[in-house]
């Protein structure tokens, strides 16, 4: 320190004041900042400490007066603050996150470029090729440069920090009296983008009482009035703590004439708290920091949308492909879509109905990447066990050149493909592999950390639709230039899965933003909620759900690509849907009841199969919906222990102690109980008669629907999830002379397509199925109907076992009948369902108000490949 400059700082060091003297020993250094001509210099002394303070350093700011008398200093008319090392060290922490693939230097660098600003250096960033980089040393990305330190923060003395560069001028904080109001952020454009508010940015503190609140409103206090005064009840109700009974109180206390009178409010009413003014302003930063993000979508999707007008997405079906073979023309459209993502540096989900063509449309542009010497490394493939074999015959028929290596098999043999690898994969374009391999032992997962990837493909991705799972997180951590997903079924449950998808596929637009995306798409179903309680219709959705499925489209519209098989193949038949609601038999009605009215009968009977947990009883009344006889009604306790005395005896029957028999035999249902019967010939005389079976609801509504079906010449697909269910269905159809055929997940990999064969080439009238029992590569397209005994909880799986007849080849109309037991469990199911189905019409449905220049990428690449005009 100069000796110019020493008188002032005496001067003015006598108007710091300390809370605790200062450690003895401990040594405590000025900090002295530059500032620009004709504003105070500023003087940074560091708080004093103690021997168990734990917690960065807090510093005191003292502002310079112009003159050098302690007794009429000069007004100041604002306080000079500039950004400390550890909110510099943040963002360039939260920076290297986003950008993982960018050197660290160039990314401090360009955070010093724009004074520290994420929200300038996040644009600037986002446009930069990483491959392109300059590498630099990691070593050097703390290296002394203006704005920033190059030193972390001690707690165990007191460093020296010389800093320079931009300042920003702010107000000072507002006293309050029983609560400090404060300025908080303005939310304009040059606020921390994503960074969450901390305690001194609070609107409101109900800390400090030392002042008087004013009706002062400024930046988020303007904001939050706002809200609060003129929100609705749905609104409202998004507000973290706030139950419909506090929302209906706040709009009582309406209007509120200004700051004061609303913090008065809220203070002497016992519903409410001046929290929920910090919750406001929560949520507000939310919905702004979720707006930004979305400008930034819709901008990328015009700027893929220029791309394709300026020429680019003309591309012919690659030359290294088998010349044999053709893709489909919307197969072609998806190649240049891909092809179009991957010259503008993005990442993108495949998400084309199932049955259309994913697996060809990647080898395409896999290839089309080697033809035109695009491939910079091996691409890395990962695909589920039972697709393995599928991947490895498809990639060996369309694109023989490309040099596929499949790291599966025994843990020797994979070892050996470790230590191939270790030497490089240069003479490998594909590395294919399952989900389990890529993480199933520390070296394997060290290996893909490591390993550089071009492309990494994951299919069936819908498996990373939850990103706090250990899968996710080992699969993020997979070392790629990009990441391309493929899925069939991308809204199966939620808006929120969906973004776990676009975060793992596009790290550096998303990270840092999914606790933003998740409270914007996990907000429905708590406003929905408030929509029913008030008694509107489902027909009266408020504004604001509106806006989130606007938003939730425009932000997913350059990520994902979604057809489905009606808009692309022509010529597949019709398929036509009905539900069928089915009165339940008298007697099992009255079980039905009974049940949810306990499960204890008055004779000591136990009725229910399980412990009776929420989710076994849901199970039990699914059960019951469909048949009584997956329960146990018909046999009684003294009939077991009938039957448990001859079993013993049984010389076929392994077990032989009668009372660990008859422990046995209340743990069973009716039907496997009758199945024993069926095998053992000491007890068949218990079997069920054939009354009970035929005593369902559903299989009387079988019973008018089958012989009409058979005597117009139809063939018929029943589904069940069950194979319990199947089991009973199996016994039905023989006493109506139905021949049929039966596949489940238990039936041999090696039998599978020697039924479909057989059903395919004979007149079998019935094929019993599973309905996730086979994947993808059943085609039974010799049926016409398919009759879904028992829905899913996610439709597409039912969905996914219409398409084993509804598929190209098929050349008769097909109709669906889905079976739902009249006032049970399955009629909400049902609903359930409905809803995530309404949810992908609203996310994947075209805008009717679209304007001609927001033109859907897909549309325009059809029209540049000739395939369609750009209005259609």
């Amino acid at each position: 320190m100069s000796e110019s400059t020493s008188p002032s700082v005496l001067s003015y060091l006598r108007q710091y004041r300390f809370q605790k003297k200062p450690t003895p020993g401990s040594s405590g250094v000025v900090t002295v900042s530059a500032s620009s001509s004709g504003s105070p210099s500023q003087i940074r002394m560091p708080a004093p400490s103690t021997a168990n303070r734990n917690g960065p350093i807090v510093y005191k700011r003292i502002r310079i007066q112009d003159s050098d008398s302690d007794d009429n200093p000069s007004p100041a008319k604002k306080v000079v603050v500039e950004l400390t090392t550890a909110v510099k060290e943040r963002r360039f922490r939260n920076m290297l996150e986003m950008f993982p693939d960018i050197s660290p230097l160039f990314v401090k660098n360009t955070l010093v470029k724009h004074a520290w600003n994420e929200e300038r250096s996040r644009d600037e960033l986002l446009k930069h090729d990483p491959e392109s980089n300059d590498r630099a040393s990691s070593s050097t990305f703390f290296a002394s440069r203006p704005g920033f330190s190059g030193q972390l923060p001690r707690t165990n003395g007191m460093i020296v920090r010389v800093t320079s560069g931009p300042s920003v001028g702010v107000r000072k904080p507002l006293a309050a009296k029983g609560g400090r109001a404060r300025r908080g952020s303005s939310g304009s454009e040059d606020d921390d983008y994503g960074v969450r508010k901390g305690k001194d940015d609070r609107v409101y503190d109900s800390e400090d009482s030392d002042n008087e609140v004013t009706d002062d409103l400024v930046g988020d206090k303007r904001k939050v009035f706002e809200f609060l005064n003129t929100s609705s009840m749905n609104e409202l109700s998004l507000l973290s703590g706030c139950s419909q009974k506090k929302a209906e109180a706040i709009m009582a206390q309406r209007p509120f004439k200004g700051w004061v009178d609303m913090v008065e409010k809220f203070n002497n009413n016992k519903m409410l708290s001046t929290d929920l003014l910090n919750s406001t302003q929560e949520l507000l930063s939310t919905r702004n920091n979720i707006q930004r993000l979305m400008k930034k979508c819709v901008g990328l999707a015009q700027q893929l949308e220029s791309a394709v007008a300026a020429g680019a997405g003309r591309l012919k079906q690659p030359g290294i492909l088998d010349s044999s073979l053709k893709l489909a023309p919307y197969q072609l459209v998806g190649l240049n879509w891909l092809a179009v993502l991957h010259k503008q540096g993005v990442s993108g989900i495949l998400a084309d109905e199932m049955g259309l063509g994913k697996t060809v449309q990647v080898i395409a542009f896999l290839a089309h990447l080697k033809e035109t010497g695009q491939a910079r490394g091996t691409h890395l493939i990962v695909v589920p066990a039972s697709t393995l074999d599928n991947w490895s015959s498809e990639l060996a028929r369309w694109c023989p050149s490309l040099r596929v290596s499949k790291y599966y098999g025994n843990p020797e043999e994979r070892r050996q493909l470790r230590i191939e690898y270790s030497r490089g994969l240069d003479q490998i374009d594909i590395v294919l592999t399952t989900y389990t391999m890529v993480s199933s032992c520390p070296e394997e997962r060290k290996m893909f950390r490591i390993t550089p990837m071009h492309y990494v493909v994951y299919d069936e991705a819908h498996m990373l639709k939850n990103m706090s799972t250990q899968r996710y997180d080992n699969l993020l951590k997979i070392k790629s230039k990009h990441r391309l997903l493929l899925t069939g079924t991308p809204l199966q449950n939620n808006l929120v899965e969906l973004m776990s998808l676009l975060c793992f596929v596009m790290p550096h637009m998303f990270s840092g933003n999914t606790d933003d995306l998740k409270n914007l798409f996990q907000k429905n179903a708590k406003a929905k909620t408030t929509k029913k309680t008030n008694g509107n219709t489902d027909d009266e959705v408020p504004a604001f759900e509106q806006s989130q499925i606007t938003q939730a489209k425009r932000i997913m519209k350059p990520f994902v690509l979604r057809r489905l098989k009606r808009d692309v193949l022509q010529d597949l038949p019709q398929k036509t849907n009905h539900t069928e609601l089915c009165p339940m038999s008298e007697k099992q009605q009255r079980q039905y009841k009974e049940l949810i009215a306990g499960f204890a009968a008055k004779d000591g009977t136990i009725h229910a199969t399980t412990e009776q947990s929420g989710i076994s009883m849901m199970m039990d009344m699914r059960k019951l919906a469909n048949h009584p006889l997956l329960l146990r009604y018909h046999y009684d306790q003294h009939t077991t222990r009938k039957m448990a005395a001859r079993l013993a005896r049984d010389p076929d029957y392994k077990e032989k102690n009668e009372q660990y028999l008859f422990e046995d035999l209340m743990c069973m249902s009716d039907f496997q109980i009758h199945q024993l019967t069926q095998q053992y010939s000491c007890i068949r005389q218990y079997a069920v008669p054939d009354s009970l079976i035929e005593d369902s609801g559903k299989f009387q509504k079988l019973d008018s629907m089958l012989p009409q079906l058979q005597a117009e010449g139809h063939r018929v697909l029943i589904f069940s999830q069950f194979t319990m269910m199947l089991d009973v269905i199996e016994p039905y159809l023989r006493m109506r002379n139905y021949r049929y055929l039966r596949l489940d997940g238990s039936t041999a990999v090696n039998e599978r397509q020697d039924l479909i064969d057989q059903y395919n080439s004979e007149d079998i009238f019935v094929f019993l199925l599973s309905t996730k029992a086979g994947g993808l590569g059943i085609n039974l397209t010799a049926a016409d109907t398919v009759i879904i005994h028992d829905i899913d909880f996610n439709p597409y799986n039912d969905k996914q076992a219409e398409d084993r007849c509804h598929r190209m080849g098929q050349t008769r109309p097909v109709t669906i009948y889905r079976l739902l037991s009249a006032g049970t469990i399955e009629e909400g199911i049902y609903q359930v369902a409905q809803e995530k189905l309404n949810l992908e019409k609203h996310v994947t449905g075209a805008d009717e108000n679209e304007s001609t220049e927001q033109k859907n990428v897909v549309r325009l690449l059809s029209a540049a490949l000739g395939l369609t005009s750009p209005n259609k």
